[in-house]
């Protein structure tokens, strides 16, 4: 495992969260080549299905980041996204998936740092987790 790079998905509101990585790149902050970016009008358009649909094609962790409380473009889209990803968090413990293998996180448009930090971070605690077991069940 000492070599086991992960897959992470990262559904990112296209408001903020996309920004921020856009503006992480533009700074030239480091992250993870690993990191996937899957752009969504909201974070609030991220259904169960397809954090579940992540995880079955191959990611080892998924995270779901959008806009700071009180700042949704939608109203309130980020919310209904922290409600999926705890309603999909405990159905991946009760399959015996550790629940850690999913977040949500929050940063408005300027805080490209923020989103290199997360990335790593969340990098960091999924190559300690190691390969995802969804990943060996479904090759």
């Amino acid at each position: 495992m000492e070599n086991f790079e992960p897959v992470i998905v990262a559904f990112c509101c296209h408001y903020c969260a996309y920004t921020a990585a856009d503006m992480a790149g533009s700074q030239r902050l480091p992250y993870p080549a690993n990191v996937k970016i899957i752009r969504v009008p909201c974070s609030g358009k991220v259904d169960a299905l397809h954090i579940v649909k992540a995880f079955e094609n191959g990611a080892d962790g998924v995270y779901v980041a959008g806009c700071l409380e009180g700042d949704c473009h939608f109203k309130n889209g980020n919310e209904k996204a922290a409600r999926r990803v705890n309603y999909v968090r405990k159905y991946l413990e009760e399959i015996g998936i550790e629940s850690e293998r999913l977040e949500m996180v929050t940063m408005s448009a300027g805080m490209g740092y923020r989103f290199a930090q997360t990335a790593t971070e969340i990098t960091e605690k999924i190559r300690k987790l190691g390969p995802s077991p969804i990943k060996a069940a479904m090759a």
